[in-house]
């Protein structure tokens, strides 16, 4: 155990706190249980660093990330129990579906241990999600997603802006006197600035790096897949990258990759929730997320970029753009006359020269554009959609 106290102090010594993500204000630190999910990058080992760093005395803190050696020969429950008799009182574990068993090892720590309060966090998030099911009644889980352009803004060019809602933003009360013109930089975060590890070199390797590890690691595991069926994984994902954006035809894409209708469906569900791309449902019956996939994005305009290259569509994009950061707070679902609709409310998103012709008839629409710094009347900045978290 000196080794990882070792390690872990270590990390804690190179960790900077200038900068802390959106989603640390809104986990509720008091719960005994917490889960984190989100995909590969998006900086959940440097959220809960930052948070040991600020709120706890490393005395009876100790952070461990599952993947480490430790845990080839030794188990997380004698972990914690030693833990606890030295005088352990957090326990932070970090990649934990690398553990086999782990949800079951967990509510064993959680019932033996009623003074210990843990955090855990994991990048499969199908795995995650099903050993959740198994903590229901125990841990408080919370997703996190990549930066929002306002988060950009204060990591990578040290320009500091409220959050803004979205009736903020339809009612044209976003204000940024330290930004004049906000398009150059908004067009950088498109193409790099989802992902926290963006500020550092080699973006493009590292990208790739987790687009492999998702795809030929994280699902194969998961779904008990070969090999062969992770290159079709990438494969497909490939041919979203290049659409416009991708109205799927599930028979078609079967006969490409030389599987069934059935597997293409399923393919699609596991990359949407290990973080790689985002379907778009109709509203059924007034159950949000249940209807019909209309149609299928990346999940960031980052892997747009990285995939499609200089088959990028600028449509794509922007529509990816809006989904991405919307998603975070409402439920956003397909339109049979618009792009995107959202509660009572409807977009049709556009380039600046986008007419009001599809909303003209409709209440409560609006036409989002790009490439334009304000807003008026009905017409909303794609950019200021950056600003919600």
């Amino acid at each position: 155990m000196d080794q990882l106290f070792e390690q872990f102090n270590k990390l804690l010594k190179g960790t900077n706190v200038e900068f802390v993500r959106y989603v640390h204000q809104k986990i509720n630190w008091k719960s005994r249980m917490i889960g984190l999910t989100g995909p590969r990058g998006v900086g959940k080992t440097t959220l809960i660093l930052q948070h040991i760093k600020q709120y706890h005395n490393t005395s009876d803190t100790l952070y461990v990330t599952a993947e480490g050696f430790y845990f080839a020969h030794n188990r997380l429950v004698d972990l914690a129990e030693n833990f606890v008799k030295e005088g352990g009182k957090h326990l932070f574990i970090d990649e934990i579906h690398k553990y086999p068993d782990w949800s079951k090892e967990l509510k064993l720590i959680y019932d033996y241990h009623p003074d210990l309060s843990i955090v855990f966090t994991g990048s499969s998030i199908l795995d995650i999600k099903k050993g959740a099911s198994d903590l229901s009644r125990r841990a408080v889980m919370y997703s996190m997603q990549g930066l929002s352009f306002r988060e950009y803004l204060k990591l990578f060019h040290r320009i500091s802006t409220e959050t803004y809602s979205l009736e903020n933003i339809l009612d044209h009360k976003v204000d940024i006197p330290d930004l004049l013109h906000p398009l150059p930089l908004f067009s950088q975060y498109l193409k790099t600035g989802y992902y926290p590890f963006a500020i550092e070199e080699d973006v493009d390797i590292r990208l790739n790096q987790v687009i492999n590890q998702t795809l030929e690691t994280d699902i194969p595991l998961f779904a008990g897949l070969n090999a062969a069926t992770g290159r079709k994984l990438k494969n497909l994902l490939a041919i979203i990258a290049k659409s416009v954006p991708f109205k799927p035809n599930f028979t078609k894409i079967a006969d490409i990759l030389s599987v069934s209708r059935n597997n293409v469906a399923d393919y699609c569900l596991y990359i949407e929730e290990a973080g790689m791309i985002a379907q778009l449902r109709n509203e059924t019956e007034g159950i949000r997320g249940l209807g019909k996939v209309s149609k299928i994005y990346l999940d960031n305009t980052n892997l747009i970029h990285s995939l499609a290259r200089e088959n990028a569509n600028k449509g794509n994009e922007r529509e990816t753009f809006f989904l991405n950061q919307t998603r975070v707070f409402f439920d956003v679902v397909a339109s049979p006359t618009v792009d995107f609709q959202i509660n009572d409310h409807f977009f049709e998103i556009g380039g600046k020269n986008k007419s009001q012709k599809q909303v003209h008839d409709i209440k409560n629409a609006f036409v989002v554009k790009d490439n334009i710094e304000f807003g008026y009347r009905n017409t909303i900045p794609l950019w200021q959609f950056g600003l919600m978290y």
